[in-house]
């Protein structure tokens, strides 16, 4: 069934899909159609909602609710999701399940409700106190946020982690058609889950260990499970000629600009292409090293000062990497970034 949505419904509908019971949030621009949409579908199916009373009871509520095995949403933008993260980290330590969207909007401070991607460190990096990672998928489309938060329920199940997706103000505010498809749920046993039975009465749900050995045993652990996640669930698409003279690259709607800006050096008899990361962690390493050759030079794209450029510069020490950014709510214009390219392919050929 065919049905045009905004990027913040999409959310929605795609939770119910993957079999979300339940989401608790608080309301926040641009992320608040997601609390409207949950509101509206969620209790006629007999699904819980719950507006908190601020983002830190929220995040709370779902780390009771995932501790007792239900699949859990909640969602946020930047100021909010900066109050969850105390609970992030405790979700993280004691490895529940859960599905966080940051659509993101302007910062510093309360900035304003224009798109941004300066939530980068926050979300990529942690965020929270202490050694965790949490996956983090970023959508170009509203078709692709509404199957990548199916997606993310079934990552975070299968590794028993907090899953990020990380959106933006105009993803999460534009229109577009998506192809809702009732799929089988990927439903997995959870034997660690309180889940008021007699069996789940001995389980422990924690990320307290105050032997300091047990500690280091429980964060190794953790680093481990990250490790298989690295080897197993980094994605990227690569788009253009096989072999190009320059590399475009960027993350969610700056990848949608870059998509327009790789026809139009195409046109211009420039051979480019782009790398557009699905996941920001982990990061697609691997895809980069191997599409991006010796002495072509790339240009990374994001709507902030420089943060996931400097993925892309650790990924490929020695490349020529150029940075291009605009911030305070403001999307670069096609003919912009066509023409930083350009500049960028003259800047190597001076070498």
């Amino acid at each position: 069934m065919k049905k045009l949505v905004k990027g913040n419904e999409a959310v929605v509908i795609g939770a119910l899909v993957a079999g979300c019971d339940a989401y608790y949030g608080y309301p926040i621009t641009p992320a608040s159609e997601i609390a409207q949409a949950a509101s509206e579908y969620f209790l006629p199916l007999g699904k819980v909602f719950v507006q908190a009373e601020c983002e830190i009871g929220a995040i709370n509520m779902v780390y009771g609710s995932a501790s007792s095995g239900l699949r859990t949403l909640t969602a946020s933008s930047g100021p909010g999701i900066s109050l969850k993260m105390e609970g992030i980290s405790y979700l993280a330590g004691a490895q529940l399940p859960c599905v966080i969207v940051d659509v993101q909007r302007v910062g510093p401070g309360l900035g304003n409700i224009g798109p941004e991607q300066s939530d980068y460190f926050q979300v990529v990096k942690g965020g929270g106190h202490g050694d965790y990672r949490t996956i983090v998928l970023a959508p170009a489309s509203v078709e692709e946020t509404y199957r990548m938060t199916i997606d993310a329920f079934d990552l975070a199940d299968r590794w028993r982690t907090p899953v990020f997706l990380l959106t933006d103000a105009t993803l999460g505010q534009m229109m577009e058609p998506i192809d809702i498809c009732q799929e089988p749920i990927k439903a997995i046993d959870k034997p660690w889950a309180l889940d008021t039975t007699p069996e789940s009465n001995n389980n422990l749900v924690t990320s307290i260990y105050l032997d300091f050995d047990d500690m280091e045993a429980h964060i190794e652990s953790l680093h481990e499970k990250y490790r298989q996640i690295s080897e197993t669930e980094a994605k990227a698409e690569v788009i253009g000629a096989e072999d190009p003279e320059i590399i475009l690259t960027g993350y969610g709607i700056t990848s949608r600009l870059l998509r327009s800006t790789l026809d139009e050096l195409n046109a211009r008899g420039i051979r480019a292409a782009l790398v557009r990361p699905q996941t920001l962690w982990p990061f697609p390493a691997d895809i980069y090293r191997k599409t991006v050759k010796p002495g072509v030079p790339v240009l990374v794209v994001e709507l902030s000062r420089g943060q996931f450029v400097e993925d892309v510069r650790l990924t490929l020490p020695g490349h020529p990497v150029s940075f291009y950014g605009r911030v305070g709510g403001n999307l670069p214009e096609i003919e912009e970034l066509v023409a930083r390219a350009e500049q960028c392919l003259q800047e190597v050929s001076h070498g």
